[in-house]
Order: C-alpha cells, then sequence, then structure tokens
C-alpha cells in the first residue's frame, strides 16, 4: 500500500460494535469491487463471542465476534482499520485503546457528540503515533473501487450510480457525510468518478481536517483534480490557502463554502454541524470563498454551479491528455436477500408450512377467523377453543360440552397407569417439569391412550359397512385383534366404570343420534357374555360417542369424519386430558419430595403395586 492511502483492495477492517447491516453493506460492495477477500476481518462485541452470518457474494461466511479489541486485534494482525460504532460515550476508550494497538493505523469514529477535550486527546495521541483518525460524527470514507467504510455512499444502488466500483480520477473531502455523497453524485455525472472520498466529520475539533487528506490526494498520481465542499465558521479553509501560496498543492482544486445565507440573518447562526457556526467575518462562507478565488482555487458562482466546473475541468484535462477515459467491466448484481426481494415484490416464496388454524400477524391472534377479544366477549371456553383449533369452526354447544367432558373424565386414572407412573418416576429422579411429562406422554399408543383412535376406526368400520355386532366380533378374532375400547382389568359387569355411565348419558340425552353408541352396546353384551370385563371401556364410549358427534346434523361431512378419526384427533383428547394429571402427579412428587406443605390428603398413601400396560381386550 502506498504512503498516501489509507486503505486499498487488499486492506481489513475491524468493526467495533453489532452493526451486520452496515458490515453486510461493505460486504456487498466487496463483491462488486471484485474484492477475493471480505474487508471485514473481524468485530468486536463486548456483549457476547461468537459467530455472525453474513454474505459474502453469493455464499454466506462467518465472521468471528471478539469480546476485545486486544483479542480481535492479535487474531487478525492484518486489519489495519478500525471502524468504531460505539456510542459517544466509550466511543474516546475505544478509540484510544485503537490507536495504541500497534496493528490499527486508521481509526474511523462514527459518533457524535464526543466532549472535545477528549477528541483533541485522541488528535494529540494520534499524531504521536504517526496514525489517521477520520471522524468523529462522520459517515467514514471510500476508496472506489477498494474499500468502503461502513454505511458509506449508502445502498447499493447509489454506489453503482455514483461509478465508485472502479477508481476515478477525483480526489473528495468534505465535512458532512451527506453532502459527501452528492458531491459523489455530482463527479460522476460531470466525470469519470472519483478515487477515493473522505467525509471528515462535522465536530469543532475533527481527527483530520481538509488540508491532510488534500495533501494525501496531491500526492497520489491517479487523482488528477481535487474537489473539497467547506463550511461557514473555523479557519480551515485559510491552511489550504498558505498551502497553496507554499507549492504543497498543484493539482486543481474545486471548492465552495456553503453557508452563504448567513448574512441574512442579524445574529450569529449555528448550521447543522457543531464547527459550523458564523463568528468572524472572515470565518463567513462570503470571505472564504472570495480568498480561495484569490488564491486559485476554482470556486463556483454556487453551490448549483458545482458540476459544470467539474465538467470544465475534467473536459479541459482530457484535452491535456492528462485524464484518459478507461474501460470499464460489467457490473456483476449483488443477489437480493430473499426479504429485499419480497419487499420489493420481485419473487414469490412458497410457504415453508401452511397454517389454516391461527394467525398471529395482527394486533392480536386470532383462531380460525375469531379474534381473542371476540372468543372472550361470546364467553367460550375450552371447548370451543378445541372446536377452532382442531376443527377449524365452531361447533354446537352439544359437542364443545362433550370435549370438555372427555377431559374431565380422561384427566387421571391414579399413579398406577404406564404414563403417570413414568411422569412421577422421572420427577423423582430429578427431571424437570417438562422432561418428566414428555416421559409420561410417550407411552401413549395403542396399549395405553391410543385405544380411542384404534376404537373410533374399527367401530366405524363395522358399523358403516353393515357387519352386525356378532360379525364384527368374529372378524376381529379372525384376524387375531382384540377390539380396542373393549375390556378392563378391574370394571366388570358387576362393577360399571361410572365414567361410562356419565359419557353415555350425556351423548344419549344431548346428540341428535346414537348410533355408533348403540351399536357398540350391542357388542359389550355379546363380549360380557364371554367375560364380565370386556365391558365398553371409557376409551371405547369416548370414541364411539365422538363418532356419533361426527355424524350428527351437517357440521362434518362423511369424507371429513373418516378424515378426523384416521389423522388420530381423538387421541388428542387423551393427551390433552392425561397431560393434566400426569402435571398433577409431578407437583405431586415436588411437593413431597421437598416437604413444602401437608394437606389433609397426605396421610393417605398409595402403594403402586402394578401398572397397567394394556387393558384386556376381546
Amino acid at each position: 500500500m502506498n504512503d498516501f492511502d489509507l486503505y486499498d483492495k487488499d486492506s481489513q477492517a475491524i468493526v467495533f460494535g453489532s452493526q451486520v447491516n452496515a458490515i453486510q453493506r461493505m460486504l456487498d460492495f466487496d463483491y462488486l469491487c471484485g474484492r477475493q477477500t471480505p474487508s471485514v476481518a473481524a468485530i468486536v462485541n463486548p456483549i457476547r463471542e461468537g459467530q455472525v452470518k453474513v454474505f459474502f457474494s453469493q455464499h454466506e461466511i462467518q465472521i468471528n465476534e471478539y469480546r476485545t479489541l486486544q483479542r480481535a486485534a492479535a487474531e487478525h494482525p492484518n486489519a489495519h482499520v478500525l471502524i468504531n460504532f460505539s456510542s459517544h460515550r466509550s466511543a474516546y476508550a475505544t478509540s484510544r485503546a485503537a490507536l495504541e494497538t500497534d496493528s490499527i493505523k486508521v481509526v474511523a469514529i462514527i459518533a457524535e457528540g464526543i466532549p472535545e477535550r477528549d477528541t483533541r486527546k485522541l488528535i494529540a495521541l494520534a499524531r504521536e503515533k504517526g496514525k489517521t483518525i477520520i471522524g468523529p460524527a462522520t459517515v467514514g470514507g471510500i476508496k472506489a473501487g477498494a474499500f468502503k467504510i461502513g454505511n458509506t455512499a449508502g445502498k447499493t444502488d447509489n454506489i453503482i450510480a455514483a461509478k465508485l466500483l472502479w477508481p476515478g480520477s477525483v480526489g473528495v473531502v468534505s465535512k458532512s457525510g451527506g453532502l459527501s455523497n452528492e458531491l459523489y453524485n455530482i463527479v460522476a455525472l460531470n466525470a469519470d468518478g472519483i478515487n477515493e472520498g473522505v467525509a471528515i466529520g462535522g465536530d469543532r475539533w475533527p481527527g483530520s481536517d481538509y488540508l491532510e487528506h488534500l495533501l494525501r490526494f496531491e500526492k497520489n498520481p491517479d487523482i488528477k483534480f481535487m474537489v473539497a465542499l467547506g463550511e461557514i465558521g473555523g479557519r480551515d479553509e485559510y491552511r489550504i490557502i498558505d498551502a497553496i501560496k507554499e507549492g504543497l498543492l498543484t493539482k486543481p482544486l474545486i471548492m465552495w463554502v456553503t453557508g452563504t445565507c448567513a448574512k441574512v440573518f442579524t445574529t450569529s447562526v449555528q448550521f447543522g454541524h457543531a464547527g459550523a457556526a458564523s463568528g468572524e467575518e472572515e470565518e463567513s462562507a462570503q470571505a472564504k470563498n472570495e480568498a480561495l478565488r484569490e488564491a486559485g482555487v476554482i470556486v463556483p458562482d454556487s453551490f448549483d454551479t458545482f458540476g459544470d466546473k467539474v465538467l470544465e475541468i475534467y473536459e479541459k484535462l482530457k484535452i491535456e491528455g492528462t485524464i484518459k477515459e478507461a474501460e470499464r467491466p460489467a457490473i456483476p448484481r449483488v443477489p437480493l436477500t430473499l426479504t429485499e426481494a419480497l419487499s420489493d415484490g420481485l419473487v414469490r416464496k412458497p410457504t415453508n408450512f401452511t397454517c389454516t388454524i391461527s394467525d398471529d400477524r395482527g394486533d392480536e391472534p386470532i383462531y380460525a377467523g375469531y379474534k381473542i377479544s371476540e372468543i372472550l366477549e361470546k364467553g367460550w371456553g375450552l371447548g370451543d377453543i378445541i372446536s377452532l383449533l382442531w376443527f377449524r369452526r365452531p361447533l354446537p354447544q352439544f359437542a364443545t360440552k362433550f370435549f370438555e367432558l372427555v377431559l374431565v373424565v380422561s384427566a387421571d386414572h391414579g399413579p398406577a397407569v404406564s404414563g403417570a407412573h413414568n411422569a412421577i418416576v422421572a420427577a423423582r429422579a430429578g427431571k424437570d417439569m417438562v422432561s418428566s411429562l414428555a416421559s409420561g406422554l410417550l407411552t401413549i399408543g395403542p396399549r395405553f391412550g391410543g385405544a380411542i383412535n384404534d376404537a373410533a376406526i374399527y367401530f366405524k368400520e363395522a358399523k358403516d359397512s353393515g357387519l352386525t355386532p356378532r360379525e364384527f366380533i368374529n372378524s376381529m378374532k379372525d384376524r387375531g385383534i382384540n377390539i380396542p375400547g373393549i375390556g378392563h382389568r378391574v370394571k366388570s359387569v358387576q362393577n360399571p366404570d361410572k365414567r361410562v355411565e356419565i359419557l353415555s348419558d350425556f351423548a344419549k340425552s344431548n346428540f341428535p343420534a346414537t348410533v355408533y353408541l348403540d351399536y357398540a352396546r350391542e357388542v359389550e353384551k355379546l363380549t360380557t357374555e364371554k367375560r364380565g370385563n370386556l365391558i365398553l371401556n371409557v376409551d371405547g364410549c369416548i370414541a364411539v360417542a365422538f363418532l356419533d358427534l361426527l355424524a350428527s346434523g351437517d357440521v362434518f361431512t362423511d369424507s371429513e369424519a373418516r378424515e378426523i378419526v384416521n389423522l388420530g384427533y381423538l387421541n388428542g383428547f387423551f393427551i390433552v386430558a392425561r397431560s393434566i394429571g400426569m402435571i398433577g402427579h409431578i407437583m405431586d412428587q415436588y411437593r413431597m419430595k421437598r416437604g413444602l406443605y401437608r394437606h389433609p390428603w397426605d396421610d393417605i398413601l398409595y402403594d403402586v403395586k402394578r401398572v397397567e400396560w394394556e387393558e384386556p381386550g376381546e
């Protein structure tokens, strides 16, 4: 790298602060310029350490993220630029640390509002170390076709329009980041583009001034003329005049000092930047423009004619042969991210999965077309929510009440059944709530809980195909399959299951018809002739009552009913219900293990001597 360059096509930076968007813009610029290595080597983030995914060309890469600058610099000694996105509260300390790091040669300080005393300390340290500061209060700088600091020059479309993908013939320096971008576009419209541009920052004490950068441009043989934009306040422009008189600046310089409107005000005016305040007469824009013109600087009549002067000098140097137009390579295309493409309406992205039951994109969640507030206003309960989220429609009250009844009678069956037993064992082993519950739920299947859905499948198949109860029993026997939903270890004809009576009575009293329940009762009469405990159990009763619910009225078509049964909806009731009971057992174990409190029921000890791994069947 030449001594007059701050950075070139091989330069790399360390970015202080988690500024992924700015980093991505730098890497997109790298890709457009044909860089082989990313311009960002590392990120410093005091909060975390790890890796950040970004795109370089069409491929994702990972940039290392470190907690300290010292570690980042040690791991990436070739990175000689620090782009400091620290806040104004910490920018002094982080910038000072960078200046004291041997491998860092250029520090760009983005933050504004840093105390002037701290900035002057940084300037003194930079001079002592022979290093360069850009800023504070800057957007940064750019070396066309080579390296860009942070968000300089904005988005990709503006970078292309401003001809920043290849080096031109013009060196640009200004205080304002926004106006520097304006200058890049003016130069692109009227010349072959810039070679380098710097926004030194709008504070009263910039880390580097106009003259320092103009002197670098003077030494750069690829820069044929220079453009600068001054502003009201301060005396930096007079240093440029002195350098011209001393012969240090010989290349054509086009410069305009903004703030000429200040003369219409009767008092001193503070413009946007801290350093842009009219004071003495010599610091006025008119005085500076006149002094620059007298020193041989090309000063336009107003900012409106700035582009005309750029074109005039460019054409003159072309005629003289100082500037030779070069062929520009084809501009590659930066692939859009999917988010950008979708936002611009350029692509159609198929959904990863489709959800037809809920939507949380608005102000409040929506269940099957009903807002949560609307559901609460209607006073709907758990059964109604199941109807919306499981069946995608509101169901009649007899159906929603049946759902809630199923949950009540199925919530628990004591600690001996396999699901509760497993949940208890896991809880006693010190597992957390979710792990203990999952242990219990994993036992649900054909021998525990899953009988509900199997019972619905076989009873529906038998009844719909016109088999008599006897034919159904014989067909299952021929297939070697116990009838799901028939049989109980404890309950029998003499000791009926109260839950079956409750469910059966509800269905008889509330359902339009109970065809499947009646069919199951006929099957029960035959099976109990063989053995008294081959009764219709609670799983079977839930199944056949549910079939009657599906067949009632015009709520479901026959194909929808078959789909609901085949997809395993009924087992969902068992999962929800038994989750309630299992969580109760888990909490019970936690209480007893920790001795948090006693309850009269704690005096009743339940000795678990058996586990119901399966229920008998015909």
